[in-house]
């Protein structure tokens, strides 16, 4: 493969404009599609398998035209102190209201005045008005939106409290900002990583590239493959992160071959056969865990994988054709200023006859692995203790979606949540929608044995259809949606009642939905770390060191959870991160970040690990190549790492819980593998392995191919060849 590689960078290097040309026709050619290609709607979000998801398709086929999946909204009515909502002027305000709600929207299927649907507090100081819409929450146009708060904002000045609370009012996130800082923070880290405004703009531009291309693409097919609109998001993040990453150690490597006194050309093929080898390898882990979200079996998940996966392969075929291509433009810019006079000065010594080789200064990663190698007992224990102590939060792990209870103060939808709680009970936020397969009879029988049950505020009566032959009932929980009593109210009402009875809405599809990714999480983890360790253990030729790289994942993520668990389950810290209300954790942040961190994670142990591997097979001793290992590969590790955790730290300052929870779970996740299991833990177990880290047995070293990630096949290849050019002068 490296020989392979080699080639491909040299050719792109000698024929940079040509491939230049190709890459930005790529792009805009997916840009006219975007632009041509009509809005991406949102695709129905669907649980395969589920009862919740049964029960909403049984509705579909016995109610049409109730929209039983689609958005819904509640205008909250608060009367002053002493007052009620009965009182007659209060009253006119709240039927105005429901009149201009009414003819607010066509996406509209119902609004329910108060006074008529009981929906007034028994001390009559708060009443809500529910509205049912069509569609779901991301197919409701600007205009259905707008009418919503404005019929709220008009009631607002007329002596009651109003605020707008449900699922109408949510809006795919603006990410714009939290991705803006983290480019800035990126440029700035590479600009001190290379001492060259150049080779830090390199990846920068060709990460552009690539998720320009990736997100283009789906926005172009966004109709035809049924993508939703949030499928682009995951694509975004990730292609941005290994874009800059792939990009960033190939021009580190390129650098490097330079500074050895080889030529443009020459460094770049030996650039791309070397540490395009691990690019290669590191984006098809990547590309594993993205794909794998199939196993879970919500389509929205798989092809959010999907896409994602695309745009990684995307940015490895960039890393290996285009940034060669670049470097060819860029020239000696590529090198800093100060490395270039130095190149210039080392040049002359030469010209006067000083053949002596100059001993390469230690640099930091030298230092760290020679401190590890000393004493790698101690940093092994410490490091895992640390994060075996900072994963015990995990255990108390409690998994739900965040409903409008944990959003800030500041908005209405907490305002809102807040005072059908005061009002009506917590459990008002989160009515259940129990679904009869059977005639009356069999409906009033079920609301008997719901009433004979714990846990429920409130029973509606059952409402046939027109057939007579399905019916809906309504349970109010006593507690909030998101509590362990109302998950097992809902198990309790599906273990009383029979097969023909089937509990939905947003509380019980967020309950099942819950549960799904909970089952599917050990089998994803075992086909996901099942296939990266068979790819890792023929990159590495080695039994143990795949094995240390799957251990010392799970040990991050696990530790990562337990941050997560403890910010913003129990609230530690939860000020400094902006968390006013604790909750249960997302659902999919389990899998998500497994998916999306062991994809990096496996990217920083393929880099460094590969180097150190590297000059192990050149005859180094295991302890030389570990340093060896580091000293050429710590710093850009370290700058890969501190870019990821710029680029999502800042979502952590978004106001939507689940964003924010996003970005802090992802930026510890990365600080903790990163810094701790691959620059501490790695080295450390290598070190006390010594030569038995690379052990194979003999069977399993004639069955694998020979990839040739070390590139040892570029000597021969270069011998045969001739291919060992002259050096270019470098000039100041």
């Amino acid at each position: 493969m490296a020989t392979f590689l080699y080639k491909l960078g040299r050719s792109a290097f000698r024929r940079r404009r040509l491939v230049a040309l190709l890459w930005v026709a790529l792009l805009a050619l997916a840009g006219v599609g975007a632009a041509t290609a009509p809005a991406a709607t949102s695709s129905s979000f669907s649980i395969p398998g589920t009862e919740a998801q049964r029960a909403f398709d049984l509705l579909e086929e016995r109610f049409p035209g109730a929209g039983a999946d689609g958005a819904t909204a509640r205008v909250v009515f608060k009367a002053p102190e002493g007052q009620k909502v009965t009182d007659a002027a209060h009253k006119a305000v709240v039927e105005e209201t429901v009149a201009a709600l009414k003819s607010g929207s066509d996406q509209i299927v119902s609004v329910a005045d108060p006074y008529t649907a009981r929906a007034v507090s028994q001390d009559g100081s708060t009443a809500y008005v529910s509205v049912a819409y069509k569609v779901n929450a991301m197919e409701l146009t600007d205009g259905t939106r707008e009418a919503l708060k404005q019929a709220g904002h008009e009631a607002q000045g007329k002596g009651l409290t109003v605020e707008v609370g449900g699922d109408a009012l949510q809006t795919m996130p603006e990410t714009g900002a939290g991705e803006i800082v983290g480019v800035v923070i990126a440029g700035i880290v590479l600009v001190v990583t290379f001492g060259s405004l150049v080779a830090a703009g390199l990846p920068l531009l060709t990460a552009i590239i690539g998720v320009g291309i990736g997100v283009s693409s789906i926005t172009a097919l966004a109709n035809v493959l049924d993508l939703g609109s949030t499928t682009s998001t995951l694509a975004m993040m990730i292609g941005l992160a290994v874009g800059i990453d792939y990009a960033l150690f190939i021009v580190s490597r390129y650098r490097a071959e330079l500074a050895e006194g080889r030529s443009k050309e020459e460094a770049a093929g030996r650039a791309t056969g070397t540490a395009g080898s691990a690019v290669v390898f590191a984006g098809l882990t990547v590309v594993i865990a993205l794909v794998g979200l199939a196993v879970v079996n919500i389509p929205m998940l798989t092809k959010m994988g999907f896409a994602a996966a695309g745009t990684v392969v995307i940015a490895v075929l960039i890393a290996l054709t285009l940034i060669p291509a670049l470097l060819g433009f860029a020239g000696d810019r590529v090198v800093g200023r100060k490395q270039r006079k130095g190149a210039a000065a080392e040049g002359d010594k030469g010209d006067k006859g000083d053949k002596g080789v100059k001993e390469e200064k230690p640099n930091g990663g030298t230092r760290w692995a020679r401190f590890v190698i000393r004493r790698p007992v101690f940093v092994l224990l410490v490091g895992v203790l640390g994060l075996g102590a900072i994963a015990v939060p995990a255990a108390s792990l409690e998994m739900g979606l965040p409903d409008d209870g944990v959003k800030p103060v500041s908005t209405t939808e907490r305002r809102a949540y807040d005072m059908l709680s005061d009002g009506f009970g917590p459990g008002f936020n989160g009515p259940l929608l129990v679904v009869v397969d059977g005639d009356k009879a069999t409906a009033d029988e079920t609301v008997s044995t719901i009433k004979k049950l714990e846990g429920w505020a409130a029973v509606t009566p059952a409402t046939p259809n027109k057939a007579g032959d399905a019916a809906m009932i309504t349970v109010v929980p006593k507690d909030r949606p998101s509590s362990v009593a109302t998950e097992d109210l809902v198990h309790d009402i599906r273990n009383a009642t029979g097969d023909d009875v089937l509990v939905t809405g947003a509380t019980a599809m967020n309950i099942d939905f819950s549960q799904k990714m909970n089952d599917a999480l050990v089998p994803y983890l075992a086909l996901v770390v099942g296939l990266a360790f068979l790819l890792l253990t023929l990159v590495f030729r080695s039994v143990l060191v795949p094995l240390k790289a799957a251990l010392g994942f799970l040990l991050s993520v696990v530790a990562a959870l337990g941050a997560v668990v403890a910010v913003f389950q129990w609230g530690w810290l939860g000020g400094l991160f902006g968390v006013e209300q604790t909750g249960p954790i997302m659902s999919m942040m389990p899998i998500f970040m497994v998916g999306v961190v062991f994809g990096l994670a496996m990217d920083y142990e393929v880099f460094l690990v590969t180097r150190m591997r590297e000059a192990y097979v050149h005859g180094e001793r295991p302890g030389e190549a570990i340093v060896t290992g580091f000293r050429h590969s710590a710093r850009v590790v370290t700058a890969a790492a501190v870019i990821m955790i710029a680029v999502f730290s800042g979502f952590i300052g978004m106001t939507d819980q689940m964003i924010k929870m996003i970005g802090f779970g992802l930026a510890v996740a990365v600080l903790f593998d990163a810094f701790v299991v691959r620059m501490a833990i790695v080295p450390a177990v290598l070190a006390l392995l010594g030569h038995k880290a690379w052990w194979l047995p003999k069977w399993l070293d004639r069955a694998l191919p020979n990839v040739d990630v070390e590139g040892e096949g570029l000597a021969r290849h270069a011998g045969e060849t001739g291919a060992e050019a002259k050096p270019d002068l470098v000039k100041a």
